[in-house]
């Protein structure tokens, strides 16, 4: 078979892709078989591909592909998810540069779009993980705007609303006025930025006297409906009883007391606006203030602030400040740090309001969630993220789950005129409990009104484990009772609470049981300048360039080369080059033994016999060492260590052991082991590389059609003989030693040498002499009492050696340099002997520096000792 010269990743990958594909090979259903089921962290329905999917998905890819050449039954679900705001908005700004507005629709013709969108632009994140190798089972992709999906949500809500866990109250939310809809408190990424504090001064109801407040936000002062002090803040002891007038729409509030205020903050007199802060609603629900809602759901001021109406939020605070100041209110304005909210997904500030929306009630819930992690049942990989996963369990709050959108999960809750309302899984079930609630059997599915808002996208993605084997329409089912629980999760720490948590609460609920054993916390990729990777930095590659350029292998080598489990990766585009290099090493070691000629009467020479063994003890303490890195998640230190394998032991120490000389041919024995490590080492690579090492495992040999290294049987270890591979190390620095020589002394690697051994008395292990006379290219190998006049001597651990030179070296040129080196060494001894002999620097300087010049000494007394040795045989 002709082998190309070089190695074309993008018609192995089109090629091997499309067989495994189409072969079945990803396709799991339930057996007799261990199964191994891992959930794909659903990507949004209409994003692509960055570099956080890349190092995702290439660790789900390994585990996948490692776990199915165990003979695990390997299932990888695949699925998008329907990103209820983020799509929405897309479609609104889609709909916007078509002249067309959302309120000018209806909810029906509107998602009619959002489909269209969804179907145009959807799914294709999923096609490119196939160019990185993904090898999932195609044919249980899912959407959480599914049928069967959806249905399971619905259940879910239905469920928990009759166990009572879901409820509906009027609450201080997170507003998002881009999206128009509630988020919940996991939404909201807090950043540090410089604002401004206003000082405002208040005049007390008819007096000449003022009470000044501070404010970050002077626009909220027309929804005031109190001031509050500290009933211990003597200097406000005088106001207590007494009214204030808010500025610029002159209302009269009351003065409270509340222990809550601090009296550092500011002047210590706070403004109370109860329908914009979640402390100030406290506040007022205490002592019943009236609550005056001054925003619009867009962010622009409504008719109830009285001023500014219609003005966007942040103009108007710019705005009121001239006001303030004609009003004679504003005292000064000071610079000012303080943290605020952004809504995560469309990164605009988000509005502390009072609004009705569904929660649950998580508490209980969590519970089992909570225990579970902390006992290990479920293992969270780096486990320092437990403490922050411990600290979230323990103050969980109240999820709200309702959105302000259209597009998503509609909440199943059907209104009757009066405000009464029932909660059930389609219209026609929600009509027969309207009916009994009502004792109506008139009533008409007209007669009801289903709630306008749609669920929060984790409502329906905490359900992903069982919701993608039905196990929540069908319990029980063939595809829930053999996949579930799933064996691992790989995900970022970013959304532990947003989903992983969640996932867990669900599992107990609805299963009895943990939804996954292993949870893999990768870290933030980011640019070498540890910079968070994002487009208007221009730092973050496209992922699809990276395999055009590097090849799917070489990328997946390149991610892994730097992403230790949970620390952020700095990503380095030269080590997804180091990957392809790799590759290409691969390559030409496997052309190299494809173009040895085979001599079947030729005997096998010692040297092949002693690196064979050798190899097979090395191949199966590094198979053990990869499969102890796996069950410790360390994916980085399994790849290093096949990695090196390779490329050191392999490619290097072995073959250059077993090659036949130039243009000569190999014994058939050695040809035939050689091949079979090479197909055992292509097996352990296969999970990282999948790519190149199926094209490699096909050139070896003619198989089957069905015979694919993706399903073939990773190497199992056998025995490990310690004391061989550690006596090869030792090997190893003897024939470095003795190449070293030959540099120093300017000797070509054609001269064949000549070896004296010292033993001095000790047992010296032979076993490995023919691979070091091959490889350090040694004519003789002789063991002497002592070692002759004009020979050089080294010592490799404890065993001394030498190499006659007389005949192949000016002994006037080595013994000149011998001497230059003498006198050095004698000077610098002479420069630590002047700071040893120093008392004062013996007593004061620390005893570790006082350590070390000591040992300077010893160092330098014993090369001292050695050269002077080495000189005297010249002589």
């Amino acid at each position: 078979m002709e082998i190309p010269s070089k190695y074309n990743s993008q018609s192995a990958e089109e090629k091997w892709y499309k067989h495994w594909n189409d072969s079945g090979f990803f396709r799991s259903v339930p057996d007799d078989r261990e199964p191994y089921a891992v959930v794909i962290p659903p990507p949004n329905v209409t994003g692509v591909l960055h570099m956080g999917h890349m190092l995702n998905n290439t660790i789900q890819d390994i585990l996948v592909r490692r776990a199915r050449m165990l003979g695990k039954n390997a299932c990888w679900v695949p699925g998008t998810d329907h990103a209820s705001i983020a799509t929405e908005a897309k479609v609104v700004g889609k709909l916007r540069n078509e002249g067309i507005k959302k309120s000018d629709l209806s909810r029906d013709e509107f998602l009619k779009h959002a489909w269209d969108w969804t179907e145009k632009h959807g799914g294709i994140i999923l096609e490119q993980l196939k160019k990185l190798g993904a090898s999932c089972d195609w044919d249980r992709t899912a959407f959480t705007m599914d049928d069967q999906l959806s249905e399971s949500v619905i259940r879910v809500f239905v469920d928990l609303y009759n166990k009572g866990y879901i409820y509906r109250g009027v609450r201080m939310v997170n507003w998002d006025p881009q999206a128009k809809t509630a988020v919940s408190d996991e939404e909201v990424i807090y950043k540090e930025e410089q604002s401004k504090l206003y000082y405002v001064r208040y005049q007390v109801e008819g007096a000449n006297e003022w009470v000044t407040i501070a404010t970050t936000r002077p626009e909220t002062i027309l929804g005031d409906t109190a001031v509050c002090v500290n009933p211990n803040d003597e200097r406000f002891s005088g106001l207590i009883g007494k009214k204030v007038i808010v500025p610029l729409v002159n209302r009269p509030v009351p003065i409270l007391l509340d222990e809550h205020v601090d009296m550092e903050f500011g002047t210590g007199c706070l403004k109370i606006t109860p329908a914009h802060d979640a402390n100030d609603y406290a506040i007022g629900q205490k002592n019943n203030l009236e609550v005056i809602d001054i925003f619009t759901d867009d962010g622009h001021l409504s008719a109830a602030a009285q001023l500014l109406v219609g003005v966007e939020r942040f103009e108007a605070r710019k705005q009121i400040i001239p006001l303030l100041e004609a009003a004679g209110n504003m005292v000064k304005i000071e610079d000012y740090k303080n943290k605020i909210g952004y809504s995560e997904r469309t990164d605009v500030v988000i509005e502390p309001r009072l609004s009705a929306q569904w929660f649950i009630a998580m508490k209980k819930l969590a519970e089992p969630a909570l225990e579970h992690v902390m006992n290990d049942n479920i293992r969270f990989h780096p486990p320092k993220f437990k403490n922050l996963y411990k600290h979230w369990m323990e103050n969980i709050k109240d999820w709200c789950i309702s959105r302000q959108l259209w597009w998503g999960h509609r909440i199943p809750v059907y209104y009757l005129a009066d405000g009464e309302f029932v909660v059930a899984e389609t219209p026609e079930k929600a009509l027969e409990l309207a009916q009994q609630k009502t004792g109506n059997g008139a009533l008409t599915l007209n007669d009801l009104k289903q709630d306008e808002d749609v669920l929060d996208t984790w409502a329906s993605s905490w359900l992903w484990p069982i919701s993608v084997f039905n196990g929540i329409n069908e319990p029980g089912n063939r595809d829930i009772s053999y996949y579930y629980p799933t064996a691992d999760l790989v995900t970022a720490p970013d959304i532990i609470f947003f989903w992983v948590a969640r996932m867990i609460i669900a599992g107990y609920e609805y299963q009895g049981e943990m939804p996954f054993r292993n949870v893999y916390f990768t870290g933030m990729v980011r640019d070498k300048l540890r910079r968070k990777m994002s487009k208007s930095l221009g730092n973050s590659p496209d992922p699809l360039d990276l395999i055009e350029k590097y090849g799917a292998d070489g990328v997946r080598v390149g991610m892994l080369l730097c992403s230790p489990a949970g620390n952020d990766i700095l990503f380095d585009e030269s080590l997804t080059e180091q990957g392809r290099n790799f590759s290409n090493k691969l390559w030409n070691t496997f052309r190299l033994i494809h173009g040895w000629e085979v001599d079947v009467q030729i005997g096998q020479p010692d040297s092949a016999v002693k690196a064979i063994d050798w190899f097979d003890s090395k191949l199966s303490h590094s198979l053990e060492t990869i499969s102890d890195h796996f069950s410790k998640f360390r994916i980085s230190d399994a790849l290093m260590t096949v990695y090196t394998l390779v490329r050191d032991d392999f490619s290097g120490w072995y073959l250059e052991a077993v090659k036949p000389a130039y243009q000569q041919p190999v014994d058939k024995a050695t040809y035939a082991a050689t091949v079979d490590f090479l197909e055992k080492v292509l097996k352990a690579l296969h999970p990282f590389m999948p790519f190149i090492s199926e094209e490699i495992y096909q050139y070896i040999a003619e198989r089957e059609a069905r015979d694919s290294i993706m399903v073939s049987e990773m190497p199992k270890p056998g025995s490990v003989d310690m004391t061989l591979l550690d006596h090869f190390e030792e090997m190893k620095e003897l024939i470095g030693a003795v190449r070293n020589l030959r540099q120093e002394k300017n000797l070509s690697p054609r001269e064949p040498l000549h070896l004296k051994i010292t033993a001095n008395g000790t047992a010296y292990d032979t076993n490995l002499l023919p691979v070091v006379s091959k490889l350090a290219n040694l004519a003789s190998v002789d063991f002497v009492d002592k070692h002759g006049d004009g020979a050089i001597t080294f010592l490799v651990r404890t065993t001394e050696y030498s190499v006659p030179m007389a005949d192949l070296i000016d002994m006037d040129v080595e013994k000149a340099r011998l001497e230059e080196e003498l006198k050095y060494n004698q000077g610098f001894l002479q420069s630590v002997m002047k700071k040893l002999d120093n008392e004062r620097f013996v007593n004061s300087a620390p005893a570790q520096v006082v350590e070390m010049e000591k040992k300077k000494q010893a160092d330098a007394e014993e090369k001292i000792r050695a050269l002077e040795a080495r000189l005297s045989k010249l002589n």
